[in-house]
């Protein structure tokens, strides 16, 4: 195993700094339950404002606690959360779409180098992430203005536990929590130091080195306490080239000859549409001007092949650069029941990168990139135009392709800086000899992003150095498209190139007020309630390079966009236990709650809530739950400006082998009224096209309706017995969304204008006079919705101590039964069944069941731990491809001497031991598989050193 020297110091400190440490003794974290129990309370859990035992909630809640996070040995609280079962992924830092894709139709720019969480399927942006159970500023990564939290802005060393809601929850905590919520509760009450380093790798591979260094402390008195730590996390890049999955831009392929296609128009050696003809270099033309002959029998020039495509797959990245740092304070100052002041600030700065092949530059109509360049001239007397005359687009020539090597591959830096600041005053106080409970709340924060773009090409300056060469005065230095790779010059590039810096900024200003308490006593214990006041203020924006402002760079096109709204929310929850210790009714609730937010953008609307709880016996819990859930439009949403999603995409009237074009009439037909050449010349293997992206200031809430059925059984006869813990859990779940804010996908109008010549699909998709697709209409608009229903299984066992030791087994499980989107068309709609696909780009699987379970072991100095994750099989929606289930194994053992009292424990761990590969997959964007769903491929070993834990 490779250790830097690094990372091998830093271990070796935490080796001498533990037993310093010893004196110091960290307090272990307790459960809510465990909480609950030990000092005969009830509290606040997720689900729910009003204090309640949590063996009781109303809503399914899955905690992850430090325990459950350190099994997993990932050092990002993302990465962790996305192997929940109820969670179908989210951008993560395998995801390496800057300059390969663009921006995504979703409004939120591409979102390099940051990570989210997505419940249900539905999409991160209806997915509520919380922080001690207040909102927490959207993240940014300097391309757009996200809708939705970054899990990379919250430094992990602060994160005691998360507890997941897996149920719509609008009513309590307002717009966005349609799949559920994600509370991250922070470290407060800590006694003494914690401290742990890892360190870890791809074995065989010897690649993607990741450090974790994490350092906290925590003391105080009974009413004062402070609690502070830091951390530092670094993970190094997996190259695409260093993986045989992504050798080519095709499963299985080893030529670009290979008749799937996929290559790429822009070459080495360049691509010329001109005079009719389609041709290109036979070599590099060095120190002089190319020689054309229009017969093509001598000079420099011949027919272009496919075996001239380049293969821009293995300069990608497979997993993506990022570090991150930071650190949290916590403070508490108790003065009375009736007055307590906290105080929470954090700060994070995270450094990530994406890479792209060297830049696809080109200039004509039929590259399609939308700006100048598509009408640039190449002057007569520009000195290595070999063609003796003035190229005009569209009459003399339509496209030239070239791959601009000699300025280096494409690198997108970004560095993002959060801040937030939190301010609480809470207290109990009586009314009529009952408690009542009351806090108060300020969040103030900020997320700044930046991002330097080395790779990219003045359009402008570009134009003048290809024009009349008496006008290419001054520092212009005509330039060379005609003599392949080594023939443009550092000169050359010293006056069309430049290095492109964005920016985006999102804010936060949040005003919360609650109170909680008991009117009076029914027969199965007293009404709760709770009523909230919110006001929120956000805003966001995006400030592209003003090159790109000006519609002149040779990348993704994006221009300015900024925002703000505010809200007024106020609420009321209710408990009523109606029934308690009756045969047959040993609990009988009903609880409900009603929220109205007036927002400046849209409006007033009134969502509600309403659920029962029975216990039939002590042991069993039945729970039913109906929600209503409202979602208001992002300000990426709203205000986000266009810009280009480049989607590999196979066109169904491209004239090649296999295509819809070629088996039917009506499909030609249908393709020709779209602008496709009808004397067939149209033939573009599959590759990008360009799918036109943006806000939609006319877009309107969404809604949605949740229903919730489901139990808990956990009997007694086995907790008084052999085992400490066991509960059985099983949830059915039917959301329906309406007026779902989304783009119609690509492939949809496509194929809908193919097959059917549906007018609004074929007005959505435009055409050069030669048949290339210039743009595919993806702005957002309210679509008519999503309807997903599955069932969730969670089942806990922990055996008492025995002689052979302790032992734990945790198994989760969701089986999706329905997943569908439907779209508009010309006349009704369209309803897509994803369930059991794969969807291709943007990447998403679906698969019928998702599993994981995690089998643990503790006796004395050892612990072991095996985690099995489990993934069904899926077809790939675009072309029928199967991809074969998944299993993963996670091994990890832990030792803690006990001679230095079992507070210094060294981990040693494999993930993937199986070494299981990725299915291949067409259709994904990148890297032939889905990031949001499957792992790296190799083995990942890691060794940590910890004290406290």
């Amino acid at each position: 195993m490779r250790v830097s020297m690094t990372s091998a110091g830093a271990i070796a400190l935490a080796m001498v700094m533990a037993p310093s440490l010893a004196a110091a003794q960290a307090a272990p974290e307790q459960t809510p339950a465990e909480v609950a129990a030990e000092t005969g309370t009830d509290i606040v859990i997720t689900g729910s404002r009003i204090r309640r035992d949590p063996l009781d909630n109303p809503s399914p809640v899955v905690t992850v606690d430090e325990a459950a996070i350190a099994k997993t040995g990932l050092s990002s609280i993302a990465d962790v959360l996305q192997r929940i079962p109820a969670s179908s992924g989210g951008l993560n830092t395998k995801f390496n779409n800057s300059g390969n894709l663009g921006n995504p139709p979703d409004g939120g720019g591409v979102g390099a180098g940051s990570a989210a969480i997505d419940l249900r399927y539905l999409g991160a942006k209806r997915t509520l992430v919380l922080v001690d159970g207040l909102r927490y500023v959207n993240g940014a990564s300097a391309s757009g203005i996200p809708g939705t939290v970054d899990l990379n802005s919250i430094p992990d060393v602060m994160i005691q536990r998360v507890e997941v809601l897996q149920s719509a929850a609008s009513a309590l905590y307002g717009s966005d929590a349609i799949g559920g919520v994600v509370n991250i509760i922070t470290r407060s009450g800590q006694n003494g130091f914690r401290a742990s380093a890892q360190y870890g790798q791809y074995l065989k591979e010897d690649d993607g080195a990741t450090q974790n260094y994490q350092l906290s402390w925590g003391g105080g008195s009974d009413r004062v306490h402070l609690d502070l730590g830091g951390y530092y996390t670094k993970q190094d890049p997996v190259r695409a080239a260093d993986r045989d999955i992504s050798q080519f831009p095709n499963p299985g392929q080893t030529s670009c000859t290979d008749a799937i296609g996929g290559c790429s128009s822009f070459t080495a050696l360049g691509r010329f549409l001109v005079n009719g003809q389609n041709i290109t270099l036979r070599a590099p033309v060095i120190g002089r001007r190319a020689v054309y002959n229009p017969t093509l029998a001598t000079g420099d020039f011949k027919t272009f092949t496919a075996a001239d495509r380049f293969n821009f797959a293995p300069f990608n990245y497979f997993l993506t650069p990022n570090e991150r740092y930071g650190g949290f304070v916590n403070a508490r100052a108790e003065f009375s029941d009736l007055l307590n002041v906290r105080v929470k600030a954090v700060w994070n700065r995270r450094q990530s990168q994406n890479q792209a092949a060297f830049l696809p530059l080109g200039i004509g109509p039929d590259v399609g990139n939308g700006n100048l360049l598509d009408t640039i001239s190449v002057d007569a007397t520009n000195p290595f135009n070999p063609f003796g005359v003035t190229l005009v687009p569209g009459q003399n020539y339509t496209a030239i392709f070239r791959r601009l090597i000699e300025n280096g591959q494409r690198t997108y830096s970004q560095t993002v800086d959060t801040m937030s600041v939190t301010g609480t005053l809470d207290g109990k106080f009586e009314v009529f000899g009952r408690n009542w409970y009351y806090d108060a709340n300020a969040v103030l924060a900020t997320n700044d992003a930046k991002q330097l773009f080395t790779g990219n090409v003045n359009a402008a300056r570009l134009q003048q150095a290809l024009g009349p060469v008496s006008q290419c005065t001054g520092s212009c230095v005509p330039f060379n498209f005609f003599g392949g790779v080594g023939s443009i010059t550092p000169e050359m590039l010293g006056f069309v190139a430049f290095d492109e810096r964005s920016r985006s900024q999102q804010r936060l200003n949040d005003f919360t007020f609650n109170l909680s308490g008991e009117l009076f006593d029914l027969p199965g214990g007293a009404v709760g309630v709770a009523l909230g006041y919110e006001h929120r203020d956000q805003q966001g924006s995006f400030t592209p390079d003003p090159i790109i402002q000006a519609g002149l760079g040779a990348d993704i096109p994006a221009q300015a966009a900024r925002g703000r709204f505010n809200v007024d929310e106020f609420y009321g929850e209710l408990r009523l236990p109606l029934i308690r210790d009756v045969p047959f009714l040993q609990l009988v609730e009903l609880n409900g709650a009603i929220r109205h937010s007036d927002f400046s953008t849209f409006g007033g609307n009134t969502t509600l809530t309403g659920g029962a709880l029975w216990k039939p016996v002590t042991d069993l819990l039945l729970r039913g739950q109906y929600a209503e859930s409202y979602r208001a439009a992002s300000i990426g949403e709203l205000f986000g400006a266009q810009s280009r999603f480049d989607q590999p995409l196979a066109d169904p009237c491209s004239n090649i082998a296999g295509s819809p074009y070629r088996a039917s009439a009506t499909v030609r037909a249908n393709c020709t009224a779209n602008g496709v050449p009808a004397n067939g010349s149209y033939a573009e293997p599959t590759g990008q096209l360009p799918v036109l992206t943006g806000g939609n200031a006319g877009l309107q809430p969404e809604t949605a309706k949740t229903w919730l059925f489901g139990g808990v059984y956990s009997p007694a006869w086995a907790r008084q017995g052999f085992a400490s813990a066991l509960s059985l859990e099983v949830n059915y779940y039917n959301i329906e969304v309406d007026g779902a804010i989304a783009s119609i996908p690509a492939d949809v109008l496509l194929n809908r204008c193919a097959q059917t010549g549906d007018a609004l699909s074929c007005a959505s998709v435009v055409r050069t006079n030669s048949g290339f697709i210039s743009s595919i209409n993806g702005v957002l608009l309210n679509t008519n919705g999503i309807t997903t229903r599955g069932i969730d299984v969670t089942f806990n066992l922990r055996s008492r101590e025995t002689g052979a030791g302790t032992f734990g087994l945790s198994v989760s499980g969701n089986y999706l039964l329905k997943y569908q989107e439907e779209v508009p068309a010309t006349t009704g709609t369209t309803a897509t069944n994803y369930t059991g696909t794969e969807r291709g780009s943007p990447d998403q699987a679906y698969p019928h069941f998702k599993g994981q379970a995690t089998l643990d072991w503790d006796i004395g100095a050892v612990a072991a731990a095996f985690t099995g994750r489990y993934i069904d099989d899926v077809v790939e929606i675009q072309g029928a491809n199967r991809l074969k289930s998944r299993f993963y194994g996670d091994v990890q053992f832990t030792f803690r001497p006990t001679w230095i009292g079992e507070r210094v424990g060294l981990t040693l761990g494999v993930n993937n031991v199986f070494d299981a590969d990725p299915p291949a997959c067409f259709s994904c964007s990148l890297n032939n598989y889905d990031p949001t769903t499957y792992d790296v491929p190799g083995r990942f070993g890691y060794a940590r050193l910890s004290y406290g834990f």
